[in-house]
């Protein structure tokens, strides 16, 4: 069993339900020992809250992660999704102290640079600068969920990487597995809605490509587009890549400024 001394992985996530995207990293960092700990940057929506915090506990408890070991940052901070991007100070200071309670940290996973979801590019975008300033840049991976590169509207891709972001480290997931993380996506029912439309994408990955894979991250990235093209949060009128640079702008003026 790990241990609060055993070296750790962290696993960022913007939303309840975005943990499906590394069930495999989870389960190997268990596997191999590691103190698996997690934390969500915003809390549901609309009083969803308190049922998708549940249903994500309940997820990761069953795999054999600590209950301790999950946090809720977006519900201490009041950040709502989809607000991330207007939060980043508060979400910032909260993640820099957060990062650095861990002694020995092996590796921290972080939604991709990918233009899917605002909130998944503004926790990414802290993610980079904060691992970079603590000295743990080189063990900081990114894991795809969904974007829209070379897709017309409304069609996306799902568990894709973008090639801009780096090379891909695959880990083969044995069958078994596959179908324990596919059972896994209707714990969710809160968001059943959702998962109607991302489930046959899932299962299609797995199927095809039956792999875990997560890319580096660096700096100079975030300085750039994700991708060419409409990003699916612009697709979807959620948000825009211009207000997003200047959320980041504005957040790195008052670090540099403090």
């Amino acid at each position: 069993m790990p241990t609060e001394r055993a070296p750790a992985a962290l696993f960022l996530f913007a939303h309840q339900d975005d943990e499906y995207g590394v069930f495999q990293a989870i389960e190997d960092s268990l596997r191999r020992g590691r103190r698996v700990a997690c934390a969500y940057l915003t809390a549901g929506a609309h009083g969803s809250g308190p049922r998708r915090n549940a249903e994500s506990l309940a997820v990761l408890s069953a795999m054999g992660v600590a209950a301790d070991d999950i946090v809720f940052a977006g519900d201490r901070l009041a950040i709502s999704d989809g607000q991330l991007p207007r939060h980043l100070d508060a979400a910032g200071a909260w993640l820099a102290q957060w990062l650095a309670g861990f002694a020995q940290v092996e590796l921290v996973c972080v939604t991709a640079w990918e233009g899917g979801h605002h909130d998944h590019d503004a926790l990414h975008f802290l993610a980079v600068q904060l691992t970079h300033a603590l000295g743990l840049g080189d063990r900081l991976r990114q894991y795809a969920l969904y974007n829209a590169w070379r897709r017309r509207a409304p069609w996306f891709n799902v568990l894709t990487p973008l090639p801009a972001n780096g090379p891909v480290e695959r880990t083969a997931i044995a069958w078994r597995a596959r179908l324990r993380h596919l059972a896994r996506l209707w714990r969710y029912p809160s968001q059943w809605k959702t998962w109607l439309g991302l489930f046959p994408f899932v299962l299609w990955h797995y199927l095809r490509h039956g792999c875990q894979q997560l890319q580096p991250a660096a700096p100079a990235r975030l300085a750039e587009r994700p991708h060419a093209g409409p990003l699916y949060y612009e697709q979807r009128r959620f948000y825009t890549w211009d207000a997003l640079q200047r959320d980041m702008a504005a957040w790195l003026a008052q670090r540099a400024a403090s």
